[in-house]
């Protein structure tokens, strides 16, 4: 438990420590096919699905824009963003992959789950869970929805996180 936290600590707080992200820039998104349901307030994107907000990417397959009804500006009002497949989080210095993902716009909270890999600085977390507040910085892994084989697949090889429990790599600086 304290590795798991030194971590968390070193990659929330490092060289690279992450700057509040702004979470009130516009949402700009890209996909293959966009379905509006107008009456559910929601557009599902699929298909190559990239989304930037300010520093911040996300990748995946599909994607549920959940917005409020508001239109301000001409624009819908998005509360909430679920991704599906092959999520990638980016971030400066800082890289996260998952099966899914939901980000929360009115917390500000990212929370990514399946086969979870955060890297940053040349260290490497895995685990079941991951939960990133974007107005502190900090990211939260833990082993919980690896139980029963979660597996996350990295430049084509497969790291499992036996047991529910958060492994990982820290690098070494070189020393003359």
């Amino acid at each position: 438990m304290k590795r798991a936290s030194l971590l968390l600590l070193l990659l929330a707080t490092g060289a690279g420590a992450q700057t509040r992200h702004n979470s009130a820039a516009p949402i700009d998104f890209g996909a293959d096919t966009i379905e509006l349901q107008d009456r559910a307030n929601r557009a599902v994107l699929s298909g190559n699905v990239a989304v930037r907000q300010a520093e911040m990417s996300l990748n995946a397959a599909r994607m549920t824009v959940n917005y409020t009804g508001q239109v301000v500006g001409g624009s819908p009002q998005v509360s909430r963003l679920d991704a599906a497949g092959g999520v990638i989080v980016r971030r400066p210095d800082q890289t996260a992959r998952s099966q899914y993902a939901v980000y929360d716009l009115n917390r500000r909270v990212i929370t990514m789950v399946g086969g979870v890999t955060l890297t940053q600085a040349g260290n490497t977390v895995n685990g079941g869970r991951l939960t990133i507040n974007l107005d502190t910085g900090k990211a939260v892994i833990d082993g919980s929805s690896v139980r029963g084989g979660g597996a996350a697949t990295t430049g084509g090889t497969v790291t499992t996180a036996p047991s529910g429990r958060v492994t990982g790599t820290f690098s070494v600086p070189k020393r003359n």
